[in-house]
């Protein structure tokens, strides 16, 4: 039986990546069903007015999808990605009917966690699968296009529900487009989404990063890139939170009707998802540190803005701007953290990041409802924008310009077992010819050192290349480190030559 060879890379999988793409844009948009109009739904429905309770609702959302987000994955692995992704939409299809038909303030908490599970369950595996497929040299594009059909959906369907409120009410009528989206979500998956793991194992045979002791401490606390990275992240959502439950608020306070809060509203997430599709591939070319930096800055400005604002188009602009920020770091939070991490130990570290960042919906949501219940509402945005830029500082600091970090070496033991499994690895002999002919291990290319640069053309972009020498780490390191400048995928190999023949008695 013929089967296609697996090969990474945006162009050469174009359709499965095409159809994620388009399951994200619905994914988003279950988000964007509530975005524009629940604090006025929770007033009107439920008589909820107090800022702490009403921001209950993101807190909920928040805890919830950052759990799923981290046990998303951990079993990614396990229960591969579609499984995880398909049971994701199956609990989004009742949300909408609960949140019609909802008796309370507290059973619309509960749509809300199911939400929170919901989103961490298939936005997580989205994001998982395209990076899987392509590989490492469209990373940061994947996440641009990725996170661009997520949030412009989250924008179009915010207007979308803002104007169905203002025109025929509340409800029921916005959240039969939540009805909709689920459903379609659920059948596109289902039939056309491919699991991704097989990408997984393809990129694991020529990947050189080193491991992570352990990965959750290691993306929270100890890695200066990814501990970062994962800070920002906490902070770039608790600002969201914030955007999310107050701005609407401060909207109505102004006296705008609902349809033009819906366009404030939606302005944000629209600019955010549009601009990712430049930020994405920025990011595969340009600093990663300087676009974290420079775009969480910019958004903790604009935050800083807003109560200084009520002119309409002002308001407007502000919030293209902290759209633009968040189109800086959104697709390169992903991208970096894909860089950093090795392929079997990707998926983990994501959902590790995400955990924190998705629990500062919730953080967000309880700081901004207690500070505006206390002080007012322009306080609790002073406050997050200024932790907003606390957070960009952190960034320039802490966070090193080198983020992948590479194995010194190779064992000899998983040379073996790579080359056991028929994978595409070939040791190279570095040494003279004298020495090779003396001695050398099974089946290497010999190729001296003096010689290695003339003949880099010969040897194929797509094979991992296992350089040796006599001890290891001399002419050996020098080799892999001439190879990896010439586009190859190269380590040298621990203990050399003479460990390896040692360890098979000869």
């Amino acid at each position: 039986m013929h089967t296609d060879p697996i090969k990474l890379g945006l162009k050469e999988n174009w359709k499965q990546f095409t159809l994620l793409v388009i399951v994200n844009a619905f994914v988003g948009g279950m988000i964007g069903m509530e975005r524009s109009i629940f604090p006025q739904f929770a007033e009107l429905e439920f008589g909820i007015a107090s800022k702490t309770a009403l921001l209950s609702f993101i807190t909920a959302f928040g805890l919830t999808k950052a759990v799923a987000n981290y046990y998303t994955g951990r079993l990614a692995n396990r229960f591969g990605r579609k499984n995880l992704l398909l049971f994701g939409w199956l609990l989004a299809i009742p949300i909408p009917f609960m949140l019609m038909y909802a008796p309370s303030w507290g059973f619309v908490i509960v749509a809300n966690m199911l939400l929170g599970i919901s989103q961490g369950l298939t936005w997580s595996s989205t994001v998982v699968m395209k990076i899987d497929l392509v590989g490492e040299k469209d990373r940061g594009l994947a996440m641009g296009l990725n996170e661009f059909a997520g949030y412009v959906a989250v924008g179009a369907v915010a207007f979308l529900t803002g104007f169905i409120a203002n025109t025929y009410g509340i409800t029921p009528y916005p959240f039969y487009i939540g009805v909709f989206i689920s459903i379609v979500g659920f059948i596109l998956t289902a039939l056309w989404v491919k699991d991704t793991r097989v990408f997984v194992h393809k990129e694991s045979s020529t990947d050189t990063t080193a491991q992570l002791e352990n990965v959750f401490s290691e993306t929270t606390f100890k890695n200066k890139t990814l501990s970062s990275v994962t800070q920002a992240g906490l902070i770039n959502n608790l600002n969201d939170g914030m955007i999310w439950g107050l701005l609407p608020i401060v909207l109505g306070s102004l006296h705008f009707n609902n349809e033009n809060i819906g366009i404030i509203t939606a302005i944000y997430p629209t600019v955010w998802g549009i601009g990712q599709l430049f930020t994405g591939k920025m990011s595969d070319h340009y600093s990663k540190k300087a676009m974290l930096f420079w775009g969480m800055l910019l958004q903790g400005l604009a935050i800083l803005l807003i109560p200084f604002s009520s002119d309409f188009y002002l308001l407007a602009s502000i919030s293209a701007i902290l759209g633009l920020g968040t189109a800086l770091v959104y697709p390169t939070f992903l991208s970096t953290i894909a860089q950093a991490t090795s392929p079997g130990q990707r998926a983990e570290s994501i959902g590790s990041f995400r955990l924190w960042r998705d629990l500062g919906y919730a953080f967000g949501a309880v700081i901004s409802g207690i500070t505006a219940d206390l002080f007012g509402v322009e306080y609790a945005i002073f406050l997050i924008g200024g932790l907003t830029i606390m957070s960009s500082l952190i960034i320039r600091y802490r966070m090193p310009e080198q983020i992948k970090r590479t194995k010194a070496c190779i064992d000899a033991d998983e040379v073996k077992q790579a080359l056991r499994a028929n994978k595409k690895i070939q040791v190279i002999d570095v040494r003279s010819k004298e020495e090779f002919d003396q001695a050398h291990i099974p089946d290497a290319m010999h190729i001296s050192l003096n010689d290695l640069k003339d003949r880099v053309s010969e040897l194929d972009k797509d094979t991992q290349f296992v350089t040796a020498c006599g001890k290891g780490g001399g002419r050996s390191a020098d080799g892999a480190k001439l190879l990896t400048e010439f586009g190859r995928n190269a380590i040298w190999l621990c203990g050399g030559t003479n460990n390896w023949l040692k360890a098979n008695g000869y």
